[in-house]
């Protein structure tokens, strides 16, 4: 068992000072004593006097080898950006991704996160699953695995291009017999499924995925009208915008969500919050891919759980995606305050509470820093949404493990092993 002590700590919304947190062996969180004005023989202490304890961010959508793209794929729209990646995939092996994955997660645990949802599509050749698994190990940080199905190139039937063949396994039943050897193979990783999108898994495959999730009571997401030309070749093809597609076999539901989101009829828009299915919003992504602004609010209201994500790393800040949802949707709509700041905060953190039974994932900002002056300490939320960003997390704790020591990576040179690792694949 770990104790930690730290000056503040977010407890259910209320900022209360002096929080010893008890972490077990089982990577949970036990007792939460508050009031205590000094650290507790042997308790380590988190953050300075100015520290504020949350609970551990959760990035519920990345490709963690896209990191190697950052400030290099430039020009040209979503199609034109997506070439580039490919170029990109074809220069990894088992080697560079396991070297570039492993400094990808260890930059989000510098910047907070705690959890990461991989959705991971480049399975061949054989060992490119196993490396993602061992690069989170490394990096220190919780893995949820989306192993990916991909099985055609579009609605047409057309045979998969030869970077694409690297993203598949032929079928659905395929697919699902590696899914679960990486799952008994790597018993401390959530193994989780994907589809990638209607485009590219048939509407029978896409059952089989949901079923499978289902019956394994794993989570289930998919990439989800991200641009206009997914909507218009889906209705040329079925006749069904991609979200009446996925409802219609299954594929929607309170375990899964759907990433994007991004483009939507307000039939779409009915059809999630009905069944519950969470939303990843990717704001930073969304806008270097000029993807678009999707209704983030009305998703909210129509009953949808908001998640957030780093997708292609092209930022790797959740405060920052939390502050997007909000002021991307100010600029396409007119209107403030669209997202009340905990509920940005909230979806930051996955939904997550510092309390006895929870993960022991915490991060910690510090409050004294000069982008947060003036902050209201008792309600630091306005302004932790308003300006904070990665650079004010000081402490990170992972499955009790002290992994990020004021603001320094406990086992690894981040910045060192990213510059290694891109330099290998570009």
């Amino acid at each position: 068992m770990s104790t930690y002590w730290v000056a503040r700590a977010l407890l259910e919304q209320t900022t209360t000072r002096g929080v010893v947190l008890e972490a077990g062996a089982d990577g949970r969180l036990g007792a939460v004593a508050t009031g205590v004005e000094r650290p507790p023989a042997g308790a380590r202490t988190l953050g300075g006097p100015d520290g504020l304890a949350l609970p551990g961010l959760v990035d519920a959508h990345s490709h963690a080898f896209q990191r190697a793209l950052r400030g290099r794929a430039v020009g040209g729209d979503f199609w034109a950006w997506r070439a580039g990646m490919y170029r990109l995939v074809e220069r990894l092996d088992p080697d560079t991704m396991l070297d570039l994955a492993t400094a990808a997660f260890a930059e989000l645990v510098l910047a907070g996160v705690t959890c990461v949802h991989e959705f991971h599509y480049l399975h061949q050749p054989a060992g490119m699953d196993d490396a993602v698994c061992e690069a989170a190990r490394r990096a220190g940080i919780r893995l949820v695995l989306l192993d990916t199905c991909y099985l055609r190139a579009g609605f047409d039937g057309a045979a998969l291009d030869p970077v694409q063949r690297r993203f598949s396994d032929g079928d659905v039943d395929r697919w699902a017999t590696r899914a679960e050897r990486m799952a008994s193979a790597n018993p401390d990783v959530t193994v989780g499924a994907a589809i990638h999108s209607v485009r590219a898994v048939d509407p029978a495959s896409m059952a089989g995925v949901a079923r499978w999730a289902r019956e394994r009571q794993v989570p289930l997401h998919l990439h989800l009208s991200e641009q206009q030309a997914e909507n218009t070749a889906c209705l040329a093809a079925t006749g069904c915008t991609p979200t009446e597609l996925a409802h219609d076999h299954g594929v929607l539901g309170s375990s899964t969500t759907a990433v994007h989101a991004t483009h939507l009829a307000a039939g779409d828009i009915a059809r999630l919050g009905s069944s519950g299915t969470t939303v990843c919003l990717c704001p930073t992504t969304e806008r270097d891919l000029a993807d678009g602004v999707g209704p983030a609010a009305t998703l909210a209201e129509a009953g949808c759980p908001l998640r957030l994500g780093s997708d292609s790393h092209a930022v790797v800040d959740l405060f920052e995606e939390a502050r997007a949802v909000e002021l991307d949707e100010r600029m396409v709509t007119g209107r403030r305050g669209l997202h009340p700041p905990g509920a940005l905060l909230g979806a930051a953190s996955g939904g997550r509470r510092l309390a006895p039974g929870e993960p022991a994932d915490i991060t910690v900002v510090d409050l004294g820093g000069t982008r947060l002056a003036g902050i209201d300490a008792t309600e630091p939320g306005p302004m932790l949404v308003a300006a904070a960003t990665a650079a004010d997390v000081t402490d990170v704790v992972v499955a009790g493990r002290h992994v990020v020591r004021q603001g320094r990576h406990t086992g690894l040179d981040v910045a060192a092993a990213l510059r290694t690792a891109i330099a290998a694949v570009v």
